[in-house]
């Protein structure tokens, strides 16, 4: 699609970010951030327990040094560049991080990875870190938003491509850069975004790598346009543009600020289920009907799911090959949720992904592409559920909006809850888990307080 304005789509993009950078947020969009800092934490907390021994083995190699800026949960510190690493991988190892159906992507990973320890060690205020956040987001789901769907049709993470132009502009803004520092750390990004799909398939852990790899790069776009390094006039359309390059179709104009002054990362969605996102539609119905009519697992002859076309591919094996093949399994994140009635991080351990019980009910549970919850993506992520009985009775249900959608939002009580249970799983106390949003929350004039329970 076509501009009709005579400014390039790369100077209208950056025009538009870098002004609206310098405007005065509205209180519900800086609370919105400190929501999606909070949700950050806990999952990032989470990450630092199941990482453990591959993040102290890259520390190692690494050779790094305890001094510097914090690595969240370890209880360490590192130089900058890798902070925003390990930051990155924790971040989306338990795959409990916040995304948007608008643009198939997790913002929140790359994005504060990066932001969090750069605003550290330049000495930032909370309102510094707000602005980076909220432009960040703003940046990377508008550039999702124009490639999607097709760019994961050609098999990209847009965790790791798009995240990568989130974390350089959010950092950009956070720095208060000028413009043309805006411009060049586009640049950049777009040259450095990378991460496949095929990192989720045959049992693989490295999903979280194309996260931290996009904080790291979005690092190194901003400093690179800091030391004067130029990009191309126009890097995001023409034949060798980012747009054409990750893309068989685009949408400019999702480039571009909607007119109703909404805000980007006021249409994330926050994880109640530490799964795929693609499942939790299914999730919702099945503990739904669980509820309801109090099914128990064994009495299942079999279940069919209903959904749109990208929860099937890759999410519809019944193979389980380890913890991250769990969370992207559908019908794995079903069956224990029908078996545990609930799927915290604690239902994708060890000693549930091996539970015989679960295992067997597992390949029981079907996904079929329906053509017509195909159509109305992106605006639902739905799915039907459909449980036979042994003694031939049907249970149905229809979920449209799971939990943690904008439509169906997880309250600020829900976030603290989240982050309790996050912060304990990884070894620190309840109250700990308070003090760390009350900083949060009033992270203007707290965030150095908040370092200090990281």
């Amino acid at each position: 699609m076509s501009s009709k304005s005579s400014k390039s789509i790369t100077d209208r993009f950056i025009d538009d970010l870098y002004n609206m950078s310098q405007e005065a947020f509205p209180d519900r969009v800086r609370d919105h951030a400190k929501k999606c800092l909070i949700d950050y934490i806990g999952v990032t907390l989470a990450g630092s327990k199941l990482l453990k021994g591959k993040v102290d083995e890259l520390l190692l190699n690494f050779k790094s040094s305890n001094e510097g800026v914090r690595l969240i949960g370890l209880n360490r510190r590192a130089n900058l560049h890798t902070a925003v690493l390990i930051n990155g991988l924790l971040s989306h190892a338990a795959d409990f991080d916040d995304g948007v159906r608008f643009g198939m992507m997790h913002p929140g990973s790359p994005i504060i990875s990066t932001l969090l320890p750069l605003a550290e060690q330049q000495k930032l205020n909370g309102n510094d870190l707000l602005r980076g956040i909220i432009i960040g987001y703003e940046a990377s789901i508008r550039i999702a938003r124009a490639i999607q769907p097709s760019h994961k049709e050609l098999g990209f993470h847009a965790t790791g491509t798009c995240g990568t132009i989130g974390a350089a502009l959010g950092s950009a803004a956070m720095l208060k850069l000028s413009r043309s520092h805006f411009k060049n750390a586009l640049s950049a990004a777009a040259t450095s975004a990378s991460g496949i799909l095929k990192m989720i398939d045959d049992g693989s852990d490295m999903k979280p790598y194309n996260a931290g790899q996009a904080a790291v790069s979005g690092l190194q776009s901003v400093f690179s346009s800091i030391a004067g390094f130029n990009g191309p006039d126009e890097v995001l359309s023409g034949e060798r543009g980012f747009l054409t390059m990750m893309s068989k179709s685009y949408n400019e104009d999702k480039l571009i600020r909607e007119k109703n002054n909404s805000y980007c990362i006021e249409k994330i969605y926050m994880k109640p289920y530490a799964a795929c996102r693609h499942s939790h539609s299914a999730i919702e119905a099945v503990l739904k009907l669980k509820s309801e009519f109090s099914i128990k697992p064994e009495d299942v002859e079999e279940i069919k799911i209903d959904t749109y076309h990208w929860a099937v591919g890759g999410h519809d094996h019944t193979i389980i090959k380890g913890a991250n093949s769990a969370k992207m399994s559908t019908p794995f994140s079903v069956a224990v949720a029908l078996y545990k009635g609930k799927a915290n991080i604690q239902e994708f351990m060890p000693d549930q992904i091996s539970n015989p019980d679960i295992l067997e009910l597992t390949k029981k549970i079907k996904l079929v592409i329906d053509h017509e919850l195909t159509k109305l993506v992106p605006e639902k992520r739905a799915a039907i559920i459909e449980i036979n009985t042994k003694d031939q009775q049907r249970f149905t249900k229809r979920v449209d909006y799971p939990k943690g959608e904008p439509e169906n939002p997880i309250t600020l009580d829900e976030i603290k809850e989240k982050l309790v249970s996050l912060s304990t799983f990884a070894g620190k106390l309840p109250n700990e888990a308070d003090e760390i949003t009350n900083c949060i929350l009033n992270i203007e004039d707290r965030l150095d307080d908040l370092y200090n329970f990281l």
